[in-house]
């Protein structure tokens, strides 16, 4: 599996209603510290897989697409469809951040 299938694959896991840092689908994935590889696989991803692109934020728990474009406004649509609270572009990841239980982290990610 290439390191973009296994982003591609952790993002996938992330349940609706919740978010997820880019720092930590690239450690799921096992590749620590290349959160920026995390987006260009996003990016790269074509949309006919319909991966749920927009449930990955910063670390910061912000996110990252700039604000007036239309990916921007995308990703708020979104994520509020989801029931996913946003303030000012920021999502409270106390509140949102997907917490793997130990069932997944061992039996459903194969890498």
């Amino acid at each position: 599996m290439t390191s973009n299938e296994k982003i591609l694959f952790v993002v996938n896991l992330i349940p609706e209603g919740n978010v997820f840092t880019y720092g930590k689908v690239a450690d799921l994935a096992g590749l620590p510290g290349r959160s920026r590889m995390v987006s260009k696989a996003l990016k790269q991803a074509p949309r006919s897989m319909l991966i749920p692109w927009h449930r990955v934020i910063n670390s910061q728990g912000k996110i990252s697409i700039p604000k007036d474009t239309k990916g921007y406004r995308e990703q708020i649509e979104l994520l509020r469809i989801e029931g996913i609270e946003i303030n000012n572009g920021r999502i409270k990841l106390a509140d949102y951040e997907w917490r793997p239980d130990i069932a997944t982290l061992v039996m459903d990610i194969p890498f």
